[in-house]
């Protein structure tokens, strides 16, 4: 099994931290350091690896899971995994991304393909058997308490990993390396949307308990309906960054 590796000597800066742990682990799971299946060390081991608290790694964690690298199972130890079967979607987001800077309208497109996955991931895990709820559960769980702390970056990291969580319950894998690959791009839209306007975040999360009430309680019409709306209004949103960013880019060129 992979080690971890050596102690960042340098001093982290508060408000990076969580950044710095997780650029460090990313580049080790990428280099071969941390291969697939190997599990990282405990929270507070790491945590005393890079000098940092075991909520700083728990974001840093949640961020690579973000990104497809790692994943988490209740009880056990993030496990990473990433492999070589993924380069055709990561090369495939990586075209999307470009394609991003050079049609921001593109980016719309995914958010069709965000509602298809998500719809679908919804009607599979509200008729699951035995649906194993725990990382949704967390994602919400977070979502309120960034609310109640007033923490919009938190809040919004936390958003992502919900909508995540909903499409790794189904445990279909390739739902899940699709979503995994593009997850960033739904990450960096979520940030975007969710100030165009800003939305409390009081609202915010009340649509996502909504969501999740669904699905407890198999009601797969009922929660399509939920996060269809929530995706076409984020949609929306997007379009209205969009054409601000289009005019403001058009006025500078004049």
């Amino acid at each position: 099994m992979a080690e971890i590796g050596e102690t960042i000597q340098t001093p982290l800066k508060r408000g990076r931290l969580h950044s710095v742990v997780s650029s460090v682990l990313e580049s080790r799971i990428i280099n071969g350091d941390l291969k697939v299946g190997d599990r990282l060390e405990s929270e507070s081991a790491i945590a005393r690896e890079f000098g940092v608290s075991t909520r700083a790694v728990r974001e840093a964690i949640q961020e690579l899971e973000v990104k497809g690298l790692v994943q988490r199972r209740h009880g056990e130890r993030t496990e990473v995994v990433r492999d070589d079967v993924n380069n055709y979607l990561d090369a495939l987001a990586v075209t999307v991304r470009q394609q991003f800077y050079s049609d921001s309208n593109y980016l719309l497109q995914l958010m069709a393909v965000r509602r298809m996955i998500e719809t679908e991931s919804l009607i599979i895990l509200t008729n699951l058997p035995n649906p194993d709820y725990t990382r949704v559960e967390e994602a919400l769980a977070a979502m309120k308490k960034a609310r109640d702390d007033k923490d919009f970056p938190a809040f919004v990291n936390a958003d992502a990993a919900f909508h995540l969580a909903i499409v790794h319950a189904t445990d279909n894998q390739v739902l899940m390396r699709i979503y995994d690959n593009f997850s960033g791009l739904i990450n960096d839209v979520i940030h975007v949307t969710s100030r165009v306007p800003i939305k409390s975040l009081s609202n915010a999360y009340d649509e996502h308990a909504d969501i999740f009430e669904k699905i407890r309680k198999s009601d797969d019409a009922g929660a399509v309906e939920l996060i269809r709306a929530q995706i076409d209004k984020s949609a929306n949103y997007l379009r209205q960054a969009i054409e601000k960013s289009n005019i403001k880019q058009a006025k500078e060129e004049d």
